[in-house]
């Protein structure tokens, strides 16, 4: 187990393309007041303009999490430091599809397109710059939660109480 102190705790949510990451964090946040620091918002800006960045934007987000009182949504923080409470959201390509489809008012087809071309990109530059297979070992994890069984609401709850309740050592 993990040792923490609840008062200064980081979450880092990661899984796929339109499993829930942004929003479940979003949520959590209002619930512990916490949410990515301007820094950290800072810097994913950054990463989205040069890829050859996300070293250091990873660099930063692991000092950034280690301060605690903020919650993350990373694609590959989960792998990188063992810090903070850590989330793998799953969902099916259809099932993440269908989100992005009401989310971003496109079509299911092409927002199946956009899930399974961002699911490739994402496994093509984690394997570029780490020399891993992104969302294949999970073992990092300290939770892995299928966000297809659960309404938003009940997934919210169940990470809220799964934090409140952290065992702190």
């Amino acid at each position: 187990m993990k040792s923490r102190n609840i008062q200064n705790i980081s979450v880092v949510i990661s899984g796929s393309a339109a499993v829930g990451k942004t929003t479940l964090a979003q949520a959590l946040a209002r619930e512990f007041g916490w949410w990515d620091s301007n820094e950290a918002i800072g810097f994913m800006k950054e990463r989205k303009k040069n890829s050859i960045f996300d070293r250091q934007v990873d660099e930063k987000l692991i000092k950034i999490a280690k301060k605690g009182n903020v919650i993350i949504a990373s694609h590959t923080l989960p792998w990188l430091t063992s810090e903070p409470i850590s989330f793998w959201l799953s969902a099916s390509q259809r099932k993440r599809s269908e989100r992005m489809s009401k989310r971003d008012k496109i079509t299911i087809g092409e927002a199946l397109d956009i899930v399974k071309m961002r699911d490739r990109e994402n496994k093509k530059i984690y394997k570029k710059i780490y020399g891993s297979e992104f969302g294949e070992n999970l073992e990092v994890f300290d939770f892995m939660i299928n966000t297809e069984l659960l309404s938003l609401d009940s997934l919210v709850y169940l990470c809220k109480e799964i934090i409140k309740k952290m065992k702190i050592q």
